[in-house]
């Protein structure tokens, strides 16, 4: 097959079979990840929640993915995509099982806590589907992967409240859970067998040291720890919301030892990097080994953006239309699951038009696109037909994830032996947007919640005009010195 195109039919191209395997893995994480939201009721009632506290399990389910991303996107790097979704996948199956036997809020809410390891999975497929993919379609194909995977979203707001029915009962809900982990832990040793980490004859090249993201500039050393600030920031306000001034689900002693820990991993994080980076800040490093940081910053904000956003309204939009329009569990999963089904479409449409039109311009009209559609989502109330509150959902949607394939047309492209810590790191600043806009949610009602995604979309479409198109090759070297070109345009 012609190395220009994708023929997602041909399952006997080895690359074709390697795409389908490796976002179906990822569309697994996101039923999981996701399939509390669907279910709010059922868990509400089971355990007398507040809507305070399920807020609070919102935001809880995104906020270890933050770190985990980080420490995943190091681990494929180092070990490879094959191995480290298998074990993802199998331990996502022990952490439903876990949350299916929740008996408290405070089990539930640990539980919650720790299933948002799962949405790490993302990162994985990121490095996988780069290897395997030249850069003519890699955006294509990464908005396949991402467009594809993301709609376990949607996935399981269509099929999980129904799930739960036929179980019946209280416990529904935990069937249901548990039946997603079942299927992700069996699929994940089906993964084991028959995925490969590159092509045959490839090589996988790997990353220096381990420990941090190597740079390749004193300028761009210090934009890195600056760049690594928010993350921290991030999990301190979650801490916050979780103390006695939010839900009351801390203490204020464990509050402070939070605090003191963050601090704590932080000074680890900044020794790790100075420790990647010691022997380029005292020798420099050869000018064709180069890269920019600026231009995994510029992502970084662009994907806090596009897929933070999309975390935290595929979190809120079902209980958003049961709220607004009156509607079932059933139904609002249906029409709040349209936000995630643009994914099946709109993000290799993103990854397709950065391959063929230029990957700044595409980046800028979608993020442009996504400001608007948020305002027109603001101004969504119950005096609208519901038809036309699903049409805004869909148009919102589209430039979202359009965006987020612009994104991932892009990340592999900026250098190959560190695509996994860069996609982990882009990955994660998503997560930081989801746990943002989720805080943000917990003070205002949802009207103003779309509209300061929209405002915030400013700065990211301002931040896009910095970005740089990849030209010509990057380099690699061999372990035996020989010099590898990889072609990024």
């Amino acid at each position: 097959m012609s190395q220009s195109k994708i023929n997602l039919f041909k399952i006997s191209d080895p690359r074709i079979f390697t795409l389908h395997i490796t976002w179906f893995a990822f569309f697994l994480t996101f039923v999981m990840w996701f399939s509390h939201a669907p279910m709010r009721d059922a868990i509400m009632s089971s355990f007398d929640l507040t809507t305070a506290q399920w807020k609070a399990l919102l935001i809880l389910n995104v906020a270890l993915t933050i770190p985990s991303r980080i420490v995943i996107g190091m681990l494929v790097d180092k070990f490879g995509p094959r191995h480290v979704f298998s074990g993802l996948l199998i331990m996502a199956g022990v952490l439903c099982l876990f949350f299916s036997m929740a008996s408290s809020y405070e089990m539930l809410a640990f539980a919650r806590l720790l299933m948002g390891f799962i949405g790490a999975g993302f990162v994985i497929g990121i490095r996988m589907i780069g290897e395997w993919f030249p850069a003519k379609t890699v955006g294509l194909a990464e908005g396949i992967y991402g467009g594809w995977g993301n709609f376990g979203s949607a996935a399981a707001a269509w099929t999980l409240p129904t799930l739960m029915l036929f179980y019946g009962g209280p416990d529904g809900w935990r069937y249901a859970v548990l039946t997603t982990g079942a299927i992700a832990a069996c699929y994940g040793v089906f993964f084991f067998w028959k995925a490969r980490n590159t092509p045959k004859g490839s090589t996988y090249f790997k990353p220096k040291k381990s420990g941090g993201l190597e740079v390749t500039s004193k300028r761009d050393f210090y934009f890195l720890i600056g760049m690594t600030i928010p993350m921290y920031a991030c999990l301190a306000v979650l801490a916050w919301k979780l103390s006695p001034t939010g839900v009351a689900l801390l203490s204020q002693g464990a509050t402070y030892g939070i605090y003191a820990a963050l601090a704590a991993l932080f000074v680890v994080q900044v020794t790790s990097i100075y420790n990647v980076n010691k022997e380029m800040l005292q020798h420099g490093v050869d000018e064709q080994q180069h890269y920019k940081f600026k231009q995994v910053a510029i992502l970084d904000i662009n994907y806090f953006v596009t897929f933070g956003s999309e975390l935290a309204v595929v979190s809120m939009l079902p209980g958003f239309f049961m709220d607004t329009f009156g509607l079932s569990p059933q139904m609002a999963g249906l029409f709040g699951g349209g936000f995630a089904l643009m994914n099946l479409l709109a993000r290799p449409f993103g990854g397709l038009v950065s391959d063929k039109f230029g990957r700044r311009a595409t980046m800028l009209i979608f993020i442009c696109g996504l400001a608007v559609g948020y305002f027109i989502m603001g101004n969504v109330t119950s005096s609208w037909p519901l038809l036309l509150a699903v049409g805004a959902t869909m148009l919102c949607s589209f430039f979202v994830q359009s965006g987020e394939g612009a994104v991932f047309a892009i990340v592999p492209l900026v250098k190959r032996r560190l695509s996994g810590q860069i996609a982990g790191m882009v990955g994660a600043y998503g997560n930081v947007g989801a746990v943002t806009f989720l805080t943000i949610y917990s003070f205002v009602d949802a009207s103003t919640f779309f509209i300061v995604i929209g405002c915030s979309s400013v700065i990211a479409f301002a931040a896009s005009f910095f970005l740089e198109e990849p030209k010509g090759h990057t380099v690699e070297v061999l372990e035996d010195g020989t010099v590898q070109k990889i072609e990024v345009a």
